[in-house]
């Protein structure tokens, strides 16, 4: 438990405010993990002692960009061992989060986290995102899954109509290139919960008649795709047919590993 503590500064380096509960969860993981990765490989073996930073701490730069509200529901779609859904229910309690894999065994692993954990605000189900009928959800997520253009295919049915709140502001971007996201920027007159449990370490700039920095900024309500990523994506991005919204995650964690690694949003 001692070394799970060690690694949960990785977390709470970035994150305040965790409940006595949500600690507890997140130091479990460690444990868990590494004993059924002993049995059903669900993590890449030369990652499972990087846990903390090349899963959790990844799945979370979700969290830094975006506020899930009290009876939101999320679709995780290839979520394998969980990923980035269980980190994000720890993180939002009161969200509703439906896991989905092609792959039975590896929701045997989110299953035995879930009740090894008491995460109450997590289903599973064995098929594949196409196969969903008569649902929909507010948002779908996903972690190097599949390419842009499949997983947009798959989550657009998926989705319910945006509700009235507040939408992203976002820089203009050249013809034929993707939209750059941005979460410094209050629309007039709208507002979300506020963030209390996140501290972004960076700020973007400031366009003309945006809030002073350093006043407390809600973050953006998604309704849409969000899928995290890596590598050269412009091909990728070009074939899907998607102006998607990108976040470098290295801007929000500092760690050498997030060089490259990005956040995209594709609003509905």
């Amino acid at each position: 438990m001692e070394k799970a503590t060690a690694h949960l500064e990785l977390v709470t380096r970035y994150f305040t405010d965790f409940s006595p509960v949500q600690l507890q969860q997140l130091a479990a993981l460690e444990e868990l993990y590494k004993d059924w990765n002993a049995k059903i490989n669900v993590i890449s073996r030369k990652d499972i002692d990087s846990l903390y930073e090349k899963h959790i701490l990844h799945s979370l730069a979700i969290a830094a960009a975006f506020e899930f509200t009290k009876g939101m529901e999320v679709i995780d779609i290839g979520t394998g061992g969980g990923f980035p859904g269980v980190p994000l229910a720890i993180f939002f309690p009161e969200v509703q989060f439906h896991l989905v894999d092609s792959i039975g065994k590896k929701l045997k692993v989110v299953e035995a986290v879930k009740e090894a954990t008491g995460l109450l605000n997590i289903t599973t189900q064995h098929g594949r995102a196409e196969e969903i009928k008569n649902r929909k959800f507010d948002t779908a997520v996903s972690r190097a899954v599949a390419p842009l253009k499949d997983l947009w295919t798959w989550a657009k049915p998926l989705l319910r109509k945006p509700p009235k709140h507040q939408p992203l502001r976002r820089q203009p971007s050249s013809p034929g290139q993707p939209d750059v996201l941005r979460t410094d920027i209050a629309s007039p007159g709208q507002s979300a919960p506020p963030r209390t449990n996140t501290t972004l370490p960076v700020t973007a700039p400031q366009l003309p008649g945006s809030p002073d920095p350093d006043d407390e900024i809600p973050l953006p309500i998604p309704n849409g795709l969000i899928c995290l990523k890596g590598g050269d994506l412009a091909a990728e991005i070009s074939e899907s047919g998607c102006r998607p919204r990108i976040m470098e995650i290295n801007e929000i964690f500092s760690e050498e590993y997030f060089l490259q690694k990005y956040l995209l949003y594709v609003p509905l």
